[in-house]
């Protein structure tokens, strides 16, 4: 492992421990910071009929970490990803992601969930970290709703911004790309590359 990657690791671990404990200790984070759903909480959300939900972590190798972000158009975080799958029996319901980042100066979380076929359903704000004022709220994630990986998700031109809050507004965009991305060269190019005879 080079030195490269390993601090590049290192720092993805750091972040993803910084946003755990957020999420651990809200009561002791900044003024203005809120934790509104737990993982357990977001994902039986996610997938109210399902009777299981499976995880599956991946760490990216750089040319799955180079096509993410030249699809996204926007850079990764971590290089830890997590796919979350919700199951009925043998039928898969959707796919979840969450997508951790820092807005401005402190974290934001949020939940994306796909269709099987990978078009967003819903999204959802777990925690958000800035002052308040700034958070994204239910109408703007629903602009998201329906939009699938080929969808070009470019602010103030196929997505309306937050008034008076840019930076909440291009981290969701650009978190939201970054998900549709993810299922693109996580979940549907290798059931793809499955089914090919």
């Amino acid at each position: 492992m080079d030195s490269e990657w390993r601090s590049k690791l290192l720092r993805a671990v750091g972040l993803a421990l910084v946003l755990a404990l957020a999420f651990a200790w809200a009561g002791a984070a900044p003024a203005g910071a809120k934790v509104f759903m737990s993982k357990a909480e977001a994902l039986a959300w996610a997938f109210p009929e399902a009777d299981r939900v499976e995880d599956r972590s991946y760490v990216l190798d750089d040319a799955q970490a180079a096509a993410i972000e030249a699809r996204a158009k926007a850079k990764l975080e971590s290089r830890l990803v997590t796919v979350y799958t919700g199951r009925k029996g043998d039928a898969v319901l959707g796919y979840a992601f969450i997508d951790q980042h820092v807005v401005r100066t402190l974290p934001e979380a949020f939940l994306v969930v796909l269709s099987p076929e990978g078009e967003v359903r819903r999204l959802r704000v777990l925690a958000f970290h800035e002052p308040q004022e700034y958070k994204p709220s239910d109408r703007f994630l629903a602009q998201f709703e329906g939009k699938q990986g080929d969808a070009p998700l470019r602010l103030a031109r196929d997505v309306h911004g937050i008034a008076g809050a840019t930076l909440s507004s291009q981290a969701v965009t650009g978190g939201v790309r970054r998900v549709l991305a993810l299922h693109d060269v996580l979940v549907r190019q290798p059931l793809l590359a499955q089914h090919r005879p």
